[in-house]
């Protein structure tokens, strides 16, 4: 557990490390950086599918690649992250140095339920959607998953341009691989942070795999040599 710690740019409460021990995921398996060959392979994988891949070594570095791709006035939605989180991507959107339409704060700022319902739909198709994954396969498949499909419904089609950000510890070799590591990784520790925040535990709703995109330039995935997220 220390060596995650030590990676990772931003430790927050509901950081994997913080959740592992109680929700009894196998860490060994499910949270390790793969070597450099296969990182690259993984990624020329992925830009086969049209979509766009930028490869950082840090967490700043990675922040930086995303702030980049969002233009300035830019409407932008994101999703729960704890990878953003870890990035420090909240903060970023805090201090707005580029004057974006913040999505989500519109949404936490209503008080109606109905209306606040309304707008998470609509966010969906946001101009600029960020999200984080829950698995890579070295075959080149991006994998997300979650509960009521609020983050999903932005990746096949609804967001104008939707922008994914992953540590490198979410590669498996196969989609198989990684549908499990969204069962026996991903679910307990949101599981765990649901339980914590809401009360509540969760379960996956949705899965969405991202085979190959159409549109050219629509998706982009920023792939961060570190442990991140889960």
């Amino acid at each position: 557990m220390a060596n995650i710690t030590q990676q990772m740019a931003n430790v927050t409460e509901y950081s994997a490390v913080n959740l592992a021990k109680d929700a009894g995921v196998d860490v060994e398996r499910w949270d390790r950086i793969p070597d450099d060959a296969t990182i690259n392979r993984t990624v020329e994988a992925i830009r086969a599918r049209n979509i766009n891949v930028i490869l950082t070594s840090t967490p700043e570095e990675g922040l930086r690649a995303v702030v980049d791709l969002l233009p300035e006035g830019a409407e932008v939605m994101f999703g729960s992250s704890t990878t953003l989180a870890e990035m420090g991507f909240d903060r970023a959107m805090k201090e707005n140095r580029k004057g974006w339409h913040d999505y989500h704060a519109v949404i936490t700022a209503e008080n109606d339920e109905k209306k606040r319902h309304a707008l998470r739909r609509k966010s969906v198709a946001a101009d600029y959607y960020l999200s984080g994954v829950q698995a890579i396969a070295e075959s080149g498949e991006v994998i997300g998953c979650d509960k009521t499909g609020s983050r999903m419904g932005a990746w096949p089609h609804a967001a104008a341009h939707l922008i994914l950000v992953s540590g490198a510890n979410k590669i498996v070799p196969t989609v198989d691989d990684a549908l499990r590591r969204c069962r026996e990784y991903c679910l307990p520790l949101e599981n765990q942070r649901s339980q914590h925040v809401y009360g509540i535990g969760s379960y996956i709703g949705k899965h969405v795999i991202l085979d190959k995109e159409d549109a050219d330039g629509r998706v982009s995935l920023v792939l961060i040599k570190e442990r991140l997220g889960y």
